[in-house]
């Protein structure tokens, strides 16, 4: 399965969650869903969601704008990002990285030139939990395992710590 983030506009921190019978991370968890399976939609709590990726909502930052290119794959087949990720839907409120649509595309609109970004807050802020061995409830069996591409170089180690970049294409695959 494969992954490729992206963003745009209109410090990490690694947190596990758990979820609720409809799949979704349960109301004030900062915990990451390693049970549900694809698709994901957005949590409820988002506020909760942003501040456990050590984010905020409030203005965006116009300091430097760009947007990475996501991609999950697992079992051959695309999974769809979801769209919303670390936006308020009440309020209109979005954190500096964040999604409008299912595409992929990943907005980051940063406060200040030079703020580090990860794919471990897309993921905290969506819910979804990712290691080398997982993707949200999908666990890697026997001789398989979650690979992650940076425009088409391998990344090693966490998968959360891979800095998201301009013009960066990201593929998370199970494989």
């Amino acid at each position: 399965m494969a992954a490729t983030l992206v963003g745009c506009s209109s410090s990490p921190k690694d947190a596990n969650s758990s979820s609720s019978s409809s799949g979704q991370p349960s109301s004030g968890s900062t915990e990451l869903d390693g049970a549900s399976l694809p698709p994901w939609s957005v949590p409820a709590d988002v506020s909760a969601r942003v501040a456990s990726a050590g984010l905020d909502l409030g203005p965006m930052g116009m300091a430097e704008h760009y947007h990475p290119q996501l991609r999950i794959i697992i079992n051959g087949k695309e999974v769809p990002v979801a769209a919303g990720i670390g936006v308020d839907p009440d309020t209109g409120a979005m954190s500096a990285v964040h999604t409008h649509e299912g595409d992929g595309t990943i907005h980051i609109e940063a406060g200040k030139a030079g703020e580090v970004f990860t794919l471990g807050q897309v993921f905290t802020e969506w819910g979804v939990k990712l290691t080398s061995t997982q993707i949200g409830g999908v666990q890697a069996k026997t001789g398989q395992k979650v690979v992650v591409t940076s425009n088409g170089s391998p990344v090693t180690g966490d998968p959360m710590k891979l800095r998201l970049e301009p013009n960066q294409k990201i593929v998370v695959q199970l494989q």
